[in-house]
């Protein structure tokens, strides 16, 4: 079923820090229902998630400190896509920063949402291929260790305690895929 947009009647927006920000939206839906919806405003240009392909079969994975856990995670590349780049530009420079590497051919896949129903924040998904040694100084306060991973060994990875961040569980599936119809 197809449903007009909830008309929006009025945006309230606070500021609950750098970069963040809170809108409460006065709608009204199809059915004549009015509600207030809550939605936090991420500032910035988006991100990018990165699969950068060391070859055919073969995913590179950072391994880095996690705040929110308190522990070392694996997962891609990733990062805020700066005023001016392009979401290839920005994956180019993450990867060289995290992971000391540029890619030759990037391709953006797709975007993926966090929590649409109540964040505005949009992940640009990334697939870098032909890779080159290139180091970039990063904002990272250690080197992150890069671990080589096949693609054909997901089952494995998705299960892992250290490999939770659900960006990068979607990216890697999608890329796997995307590369097997795109050989």
């Amino acid at each position: 079923m197809s449903r007009r947009l909830p008309t929006i009647h009025g945006i309230t927006e606070r500021v609950e820090g750098p970069g963040r920000s809170v809108e409460e939206l006065d709608l009204e839906f199809s059915n004549g229902e009015r509600r207030r919806f809550h939605r936090l405003k991420t500032q910035g240009h988006g991100a990018v998630v990165v699969v950068p392909m060391l070859d055919d079969d073969t995913v590179l994975l950072v391994r880095e400190y996690a705040a929110g856990v308190h522990r070392y995670e694996l997962g891609l590349v990733k990062g805020r896509i700066d005023a001016g780049e392009t979401p290839e530009q920005a994956a180019d420079r993450e990867m060289k920063e995290e992971a000391g590497y540029g890619a030759r051919r990037i391709d953006v896949l797709r975007t993926l949402s966090l929590a649409p129903t109540y964040m505005s924040h949009q992940s640009w998904l990334v697939l870098a291929r032909d890779l080159y040694p290139e180091r970039l100084p990063g904002d990272e306060p250690e080197e992150l260790e890069v671990v080589p991973w096949k693609l054909d060994a997901l089952d494995s990875l998705m299960l892992r305690e250290d490999f939770s961040e659900g960006r990068s569980l979607a990216a890697l599936f999608i890329a796997r895929e995307w590369l097997r119809s795109h050989p």
